[in-house]
C-alpha cells in the first residue's frame, strides 16, 4: 500500500473450491491473514487462460455445484472490509445476465471486475453497461502490449491495472527479468492508478522481488495448491507472503 511503503497481497482464490460450502470461511481467513484485496474466479467450463492447477481447481469447483449466483450469497456472507474482484470469463456473467450481475455483485460487496476474454473495445456496449456500475473494470497488461495500446487501456481502467508477469497461462513460475520491470515503469508514466503483477508468482521471495517495483502482487496457483492441502497450509503461505510484503525499516 503506497501510504504504507508496502506493496498490496493480492491472493487469488476459486469460488466453490475446495468446496461451495466452505468458500465464505475462505475468504475470511484470507482478510483475516493479511490480505489487502482478494480476486474470486468464477468457475467457467473452459478457463483458457488459466493453467493446470486453477484448471482442476474451476472443474472441482463445478461439479460441487458452484455457480455465480452461489458466489455473491458466498461474498454476501463473507462480509469482507477489504475489497474483492470477481475474476472470470464472459460467458457465465452473460448467462448470469450482465445487468443483473452488475447490480448484484454491488451489492454483495464486490467492488470490480476483471474478465480475461474480453480486451478493451471488443465490445463498446458491454463496456458501457459495467462503466455506468458500481464496480471496477480493471484491465490487463501485458509486458508485450504495443505503447498506443498500452496508452489506450491506461486511459479506460479503473481500479488497477493488471500486468501480467509472463505470456501464457496461470500457474507456471514466473523468471522475473528487466522486461517486466521495464513494463512496469513505462506504464506509470501513463496512469496515476496503482499498478499490480500476477501469472506465475510462486513464492515470498519472488513477491518480495516484485513488491520492489509494483503496488501489488497476485499469488493464485500457488495458493490453490496450498487449499488442497487445506485452510491451514493455505494460511502459512499467506503469512509467508505477508511477511515479504513488510514495508522496509525506515
Amino acid at each position: 500500500m503506497r501510504e504504507e511503503r508496502r506493496a498490496a497481497l493480492i491472493p487469488y482464490i476459486t469460488a466453490g473450491y475446495p468446496s461451495t460450502e466452505g468458500t465464505a470461511d475462505l475468504l475470511r481467513m484470507l482478510e483475516a491473514e493479511g490480505a489487502d484485496l482478494i480476486e474470486v474466479g468464477i468457475p467457467f467450463s473452459d478457463p483458457l487462460a488459466d493453467g493446470p492447477t486453477i484448471q482442476r481447481s474451476t472443474h472441482a469447483a463445478l461439479q460441487g455445484g458452484m455457480t455465480v449466483a452461489r458466489m455473491l450469497e458466498a461474498v454476501d456472507r463473507a462480509n469482507l472490509s477489504v475489497p474483492l474482484i470477481a475474476f472470470t470469463y464472459l460467458n457465465p456473467i452473460l448467462q448470469f445476465g450482465l445487468p443483473r450481475f452488475v447490480d448484484a455483485a454491488a451489492s454483495a460487496g464486490v467492488s470490480g471486475v476483471l474478465l480475461t476474454d474480453l480486451p478493451w473495445g471488443a465490445d463498446p456496449g458491454i463496456e458501457r453497461v459495467l462503466r455506468r456500475s458500481d464496480l471496477d473494470v480493471i484491465q490487463l497488461v501485458a509486458p508485450t502490449t504495443a505503447p498506443a495500446r498500452r496508452a489506450t487501456i491506461a486511459a479506460a481502467a479503473q481500479g488497477f491495472l493488471y500486468v501480467i508477469a509472463r505470456l501464457g497461462v496461470t500457474g507456471t513460475s514466473t523468471t522475473i527479468g528487466e522486461a517486466l520491470p521495464r513494463a512496469v515503469r513505462e506504464l506509470r508514466s501513463e496512469t496515476d492508478l496503482p499498478i499490480v503483477v500476477g501469472f506465475g508468482i510462486e513464492t515470498a521471495d519472488q513477491a518480495r522481488a516484485i513488491a520492489d517495483f509494483a503496488d501489488g502482487v497476485v499469488v493464485g496457483s500457488a495458493l490453490v495448491r496450498r487449499l488442497a492441502e487445506g485452510l491451514p497450509a493455505a494460511a502459512e503461505l499467506m503469512r509467508s507472503l505477508r511477511g515479504a510484503l513488510r514495508p522496509a525499516p525506515v
